[in-house]
């Protein structure tokens, strides 16, 4: 009877400790962190040895040219995102490009909702290659690009010091927070789903901490 009693016991407590672990934790992508996760499409091609590498303390040295993006293999459509980079030397012109997608081009950059890295204007989203979204942009009608400007003051810190970005994307909205302010938001947007890409631009840049959580 006690051995009866202590085996229900330990069932018990099993079952608890399985209802308190983090829900989705064995689902977290770090594309950097894994073999064969990721792509580079670039003008002229080019080797990816050539455009990222890591270091000893696992940062991603990215070179930022030449143009184009590293995008990875598999597609996303609802998630949680972080990333951080920093400019590790003159800031300059980069972004994060959600649901990369077949379709229309603009140059090198796909069809995709780019949320903004550019040195003064990180948190800003822009509609790529005809991609769309419900909210009205703030650029002036007919500008290039099109830009919907970040909504609070800018959270972007000095060039050398990490900036992180936290991006939610759940049926076509989209939430951008930049260092902990919420910086934009987005809804309907078009394409909804693909893959998840980072640009380049031409200026050198770092990351770490880049996962990606699906939520479904």
């Amino acid at each position: 009877m006690l051995k009866l009693s202590r085996l229900c016991t330990l069932l018990a407590v099993g079952a608890v400790l399985a209802a308190c672990a983090s829900p989705g934790t064995q689902s977290v992508v770090r594309p950097f962190d894994q073999e064969g996760a990721l792509e580079l499409v670039t003008t002229p091609a080019a080797e990816p040895a050539a455009v990222w590498s890591r270091m000893p303390d696992g940062v991603i040295a990215v070179a930022g040219k030449p143009s184009g993006y590293i995008a990875t293999r598999a597609s996303y459509t609802n998630y949680r995102m972080h990333v951080e980079w920093r400019w590790p030397g003159k800031p300059g012109n980069a972004g994060v490009l959600l649901h990369v997608a077949s379709g229309p081009k603009d140059g090198v950059w796909p069809l995709s909702v780019q949320v903004q890295t550019k040195h003064g204007f990180a948190g800003d989203v822009l509609p790529m290659a005809g991609a769309t979204f419900a909210e009205p942009l703030t650029s002036l009608a007919g500008a290039y690009p099109a830009i919907k400007g970040k909504t609070s003051p800018d959270s972007e810190r000095p060039p050398g010091e990490w900036n992180s970005a936290d991006i939610l994307s759940r049926d076509g909205v989209v939430d951008v927070t930049v260092n902990g302010v919420a910086q934009n938001r987005v809804s309907a947007a078009a394409p909804a789903a693909g893959r998840i890409g980072f640009q380049l631009e031409g200026a050198a840049y770092e990351l770490r901490n880049v996962s990606i959580t699906p939520l479904d």
